[in-house]
């Protein structure tokens, strides 16, 4: 009877600690590498719709969505968490801010006509993460 017992609360802690590991991970905004990618994205996506002259790489932008999603899936957070994430309207002011610091950094400001497309002409000419999501038109 005791092995039974033991056998029991082996498997019942075997069962409950993936859950408790599972609760322990931080809200997916603040994992560096999705939160990173998901503004490199955005701000990209901002600098193609404002810009005359600037065009997206869209299937590339694309092909780093899917990536993101499935880097966090890999990490256990599920496709309603992601969603909920893009779709809060909390996160979307954090990206702007974040944004106006990023631009702020490089001596622009987020509110003045042009400088976003002159941040997409820098982001392109300096090959970053963002630029490779631009092409000039």
């Amino acid at each position: 009877m005791t092995r039974f017992r033991t056998a029991i609360c082996a498997i019942t802690l075997a069962m409950t600690v993936p859950a408790a590991a599972q609760s322990s991970k931080p809200p997916l905004r603040e994992v560096p590498e999705i939160s990173n990618g998901i503004f490199t994205l955005v701000v990209a996506n901002q600098i193609r719709r404002i810009c005359d002259d600037i065009d997206g790489r869209l299937f590339k932008g694309i092909g780093q969505a899917r990536k993101l999603r499935a880097r966090a899936n890999d990490l256990g957070y599920p496709d309603d968490e992601i969603r909920s994430l893009l779709n809060s309207d909390a996160e979307k002011a954090r990206m702007i801010d974040r944004g106006k610091t990023y631009m702020a950094n490089k001596g622009l400001n987020y509110d003045t006509p042009g400088d976003l497309c002159q941040l997409g002409h820098i982001e392109m000419k300096n090959n970053s993460a963002i630029g490779a999501l631009l092409r000039a038109k």
